[in-house]
């Protein structure tokens, strides 16, 4: 038996996948709904599993189909990455990095310049998400999370601890004193739905957790939340050392010294078949070298 299932099938089960809908892949791919699930049909039927539920008019993938995926993604990144490397010899070495918007904003771009003068044959394409990176809509080469997690197919690793403390702009205190965790009762709390839990543990580790502060703003990202406190609109809970920068700058404070929260560690995800890849080593490496620096 040929040990390479249809090639024209591993790409529309991929874009089908992806966009878990079979007239999405037909749109991307410029075909009929009819070829989509013609070819979908064929590949399980080559495999002798399901990969799709069907109900009705919608597609779901198994949890065979999943696993399938993730290992026929990291092929088809591999081909790709080959063949450009075939006709493009000369090209520089490009990186797709994934990393949470926080993350890239605060802690990576202040420290890009050092990458790109240590390795200027590497160019970096930065795209940020707080999706899982299986339901990632575009291939990475390097991905940053907070872990650990359970991502198959890759390589992961900690190299960044973050811990939490309240922060706010130094003007804000001028009008509402912040000696105590009771006093934030007198405060604007700044949430963000990606961290939904955040400040109920830390006013629960501090003693407080029954607290109700004088209002909530609300963002969908953190990112959002930390450059409201930088405006000074209210208090967030910071992470640090993410933060760092902005307090020896002087435009945030962390007026309450306890408790100190630890939070999940930072992650460098890569594919594992893409493990002997120099760049992506490279840029793992330096990642866990900044860490070390700037802890």
């Amino acid at each position: 038996m040929n040990a390479y299932p249809p090639l024209n099938g591993l790409r529309i089960f991929e874009t089908a996948a992806r966009l878990e809908s079979f007239s999405a892949a037909a749109n991307e791919l410029h075909v009929t709904h009819g070829a989509v699930s013609k070819q979908i049909k064929q590949l399980e039927d080559w495999l002798g599993v399901q990969l799709f539920e069907r109900t009705g008019g919608r597609v779901k993938l198994t949890d065979t189909g999943w696993r399938y995926l993730v290992q026929v993604q990291d092929g088809l990144d591999l081909i790709a990455n080959a063949t450009s490397q075939l006709l493009q010899p000369d090209r520089q070495r490009r990186l797709s990095i994934n990393s949470t918007p926080t993350f890239a904003m605060y802690w990576l771009l202040p420290r890009l310049a050092d990458f790109r003068d240590r390795h200027p044959d590497i160019d970096l394409h930065i795209v940020t998400s707080d999706r899982d990176i299986s339901r990632l809509d575009t291939p990475f080469d390097i991905a940053i999370r907070r872990g650990p997690g359970d991502w198959p197919g890759h390589l992961a690793k900690p190299f960044l601890e973050e811990w939490e403390l309240p922060l706010c702009h130094p003007a804000l205190l001028e009008k509402t004193p912040l000696t105590s965790p009771a006093d934030l009762a007198q405060h604007t709390l700044l949430y963000a739905d990606t961290r939904p839990t955040a400040w109920q543990r830390w006013l629960t580790l501090a003693a407080v957790p029954e607290l109700k502060p004088a209002s909530r703003l609300h963002f969908d990202r953190f990112s959002l939340a930390l450059q409201a406190a930088l405006d000074g609109l209210g208090v967030v809970l910071g992470p640090l050392p993410m933060a760092q920068r902005e307090i020896d700058a002087g435009r945030l404070v962390a007026p309450l010294s306890l408790p100190i929260v630890p939070v999940r560690d930072y992650c460098w995800i890569a594919p594992r078949a893409a493990i002997d890849d120099t760049a992506i080593n490279a840029f793992c490496q330096w990642l866990e070298q900044q860490a070390v620096m700037h802890q």
